[in-house]
């Protein structure tokens, strides 16, 4: 090859520090890539919720400064960390209140709460339970894997019966929660349940739940090969995959009542409720400028030339 011939392919190539800060990746934009390698077990379904949760909001196309993650303590509790969006990383159980907290705050942002058992049903079951009878304009995405991982696999408020962990040898004794029944029967608008096999649904799902005004919840069935497949004898990751798409059903507009989980058993899954109700916001402005006329400014409603 000819000298001229290689210097005009010298110029049309980038130099490499410029062709390492394209991203390589469709959805490098949107993490912290300097936090990689992330901390999550081979297998484990939580990088799949990321990856349909960002896909929802790019297919949205919500701009990234009117969105914020909040998360907690745990396994799932470190998404807020890898996604590059405002995000916190909040103390164990308070996900949901620092989470209102931002929404009451600036009530023009999409707040996330993106988290597991602990954080959102075990100490954060109260916040969670006030929050959806309120109807805070949130969005709650659930990690359920079924146990307690980062801290040893411990029994976990939505452990199966009969199940085995760490604080249940024999197998667990304990009602587990049903996810769905509590977020319904607490004044969810929006409440549905896939797994991290359903990939599309779950992207279209986590779409329909950010649009929707009010408290929306959905449950996201996640594998945990580390430590709920190996104390159970069930396989591999990708085993509980293959069970996941072989016990799955389908059931659009169940009843939550019988949506409840039993171990190794039939998985409902699907959109359980949309309803429409006004938000904690709406009710509060409604109610007050009732009461006090003209002399009551509505919260959370602004002028563009305020901001």
């Amino acid at each position: 090859m000819k000298v001229q011939e290689v210097e005009k392919i010298t110029k049309k190539r980038k130099p490499a520090v410029e062709r390492r800060k394209e991203p390589e990746h469709p959805l490098e934009p949107w993490l912290r890539m300097e936090r990689f390698p992330h901390i999550w077990c081979s297998t484990c379904g939580i990088g799949i919720a990321v990856t349909c949760f960002i896909e929802a909001v790019k297919k949205l196309d919500i701009p990234r400064e009117d969105i914020c993650v909040v998360s907690g303590i745990g396994c799932s509790g470190r998404i807020a960390g890898y996604i590059r969006v405002d995000s916190f990383h909040t103390t164990h159980g308070r996900a949901v209140p620092f989470a209102v907290g931002l929404k009451l705050g600036n009530p023009r942002l999409k707040v996330v709460v993106f988290s597991g058992d602990g954080d959102i049903v075990a100490i954060g079951g109260n916040h969670f339970i006030h929050a959806a009878r309120r109807n805070i304009d949130l969005t709650v995405l659930y990690i359920n894997n079924f146990i307690y991982a980062m801290t040893g696999g411990q029994l976990a408020p939505t452990t199966p019966l009969t199940a085995v962990a760490t604080t249940s040898p024999y197998g667990n004794y304990e009602h587990p929660f049903n996810l769905p029944l509590l977020a319904a029967s607490c004044g969810a608008v929006y409440v549905a349940r896939w797994t991290a096999l359903h990939v599309r649904r779950l992207t279209n799902s986590i779409a329909e739940a950010l649009q929707k005004k009010g408290f929306s919840f959905v449950e996201i069935i996640s594998p945990c090969s580390t430590l709920y497949a190996r104390k159970n004898k069930l396989g591999t990751g990708l085993d509980l995959m293959k069970f996941y798409h072989e016990h799955s059903v389908i059931a659009h507009g169940a009843d939550p009542k019988e949506v409840d989980i039993q171990y190794q058993s039939e998985i409902k899954v699907g959109k359980f409720v949309d309803i429409e109700k006004p938000s904690y916001l709406e009710n509060y402005n409604n109610y007050l400028k009732e009461k006090l006329g003209d002399q009551f400014k509505p919260y959370g409603e602004f002028h563009e030339e305020e901001h």
